[in-house]
């Protein structure tokens, strides 16, 4: 989708540009990402316009039984796909069971499947629709609140591989995504908590106003109604600039680095299973110290991240030996280049600094900092 743009060139363009972002987001119209009340009306308005020729609902066990039900009267024949839900099903084995409920139903290309759930789901659906056949049309209906304000818009799609994040995807955009705010009723407190690190990170990358605002109030004080727009924006805005994440899209890696190497970590020890958000709030604070450390970011803006995070989320159990081998998860970190690992650093809050070189002995630092 065409956008003005911002000023590009050198890396100290950048912090210009998230500025930038900030006007573009507010006047910005994209039809393929629509915000309603309630999904089943706005999905059946949508397919009524369309002319698939067959129509798949993915679900989990969750999604299947919470939020198929306020869909499932809207919506014509169809083939009703469920798998098991969580971070360890986002595999290349899910993937053969869903190309086969496909390959049963003689799906053709002119198919849709409509992606019921969160991240997982959302991620491994995509991922699903734009490789089967090379490539049907799919919708993203995110349930949780951290599929709605991140997952969902920007098209990266992928599965886990060997215990790697993401390590398998495509970028692909949806036919369109409807974020509907009622299902955010379904949800327990813990996936409203992850979900609501990234919209701190977003407002760390892109709105150092809105973080002003946020850290001033307990979770069960933030308003979802303001917050889940302003997420979503930031984000289109940012994929609108760069959709490959050549440049300025590596922005909305921040805490990813870290997070990514501690949550996949943690992806083998059930009993310390962290949430995606969970593992990202980390990453946040680990890489603000880095930044601090490096002369970047101000202390008293550290302590202000680390504080508000503490404060929502606790803090996760990492001891020294986890801190040993964390760190080196990151070298499979997607932002890497010959050899050396990408990560997101702040120069203040909400001016990002891409492209920025970190050390194992740097990340193991930053882990012992968090833990205390």
């Amino acid at each position: 989708m065409p956008v003005a743009s911002c000023p590009g060139g050198t890396e100290a363009a950048f912090a210009g540009r998230v500025n930038c972002i900030k006007a573009l987001f507010l006047g910005m119209q994209n039809n393929t990402v629509q915000i309603v009340p309630e999904a089943g009306p706005a999905l059946q308005a949508w397919l009524s316009a369309k002319d698939y020729s067959q129509i798949a609902v993915l679900t989990d066990q969750n999604t299947r039984k919470h939020c198929y039900p306020s869909i499932r009267k809207s919506l014509p024949k169809h083939t009703l796909i469920t798998i098991r839900s969580g971070e360890e099903n986002k595999n290349l084995e899910t993937c053969g069971a869903i190309w086969q409920k496909l390959t049963d139903a003689r799906f053709d290309r002119k198919g849709i499947l409509l992606n019921l759930g969160g991240g997982v789901t959302g991620d491994m659906g995509g991922f699903c629709a734009a490789t089967y056949k090379r490539g049907i049309n799919f919708v993203q209906l995110p349930t949780t609140l951290l599929s709605q304000v991140d997952a969902s818009v920007g098209g990266k799609l992928g599965i886990d591989f060997n215990g790697f994040k993401n390590h398998i995807g495509v970028f692909r955009e949806p036919a369109q995504v409807l974020v509907a705010t009622d299902f955010l009723q379904t949800l327990p407190e813990r996936e409203i908590r992850s979900g609501f690190a990234e919209i701190i990170k977003h407002c760390l990358i892109a709105d150092a106003a809105m973080w002003n605002k946020i850290r001033k109030r307990d979770l069960n004080e933030q308003k979802w109604g303001e917050l889940v727009p302003h997420s979503v924006a930031i984000k289109q805005a940012v994929v609108a600039q760069d959709p490959i994440e050549k440049g300025l899209r590596k922005v909305l890696n921040f805490g990813h680095t870290v997070g990514h190497a501690v949550e996949s970590y943690f992806l083998g020890q059930p009993k310390k299973k962290l949430l995606h958000g969970e593992a990202i709030a980390v990453g946040m604070i680990a890489e603000a110290f880095v930044s601090a450390q490096r002369g970047l970011l101000p202390e008293k803006e550290l302590h202000q991240v680390e504080e508000f995070i503490f404060s929502v989320y606790g803090k996760a159990n990492i001891d020294e030996a986890d801190a040993e081998a964390i760190a080196p998860l990151a070298w499979q970190d997607k932002k890497n280049e010959k050899g050396k690992i990408g990560c997101v650093l702040l120069q203040e809050l909400g001016q990002p600094l891409i492209d920025q070189v970190i050390s194992l002995k740097e990340i193991t630092e930053a882990l012992r900092y968090y833990q205390g």
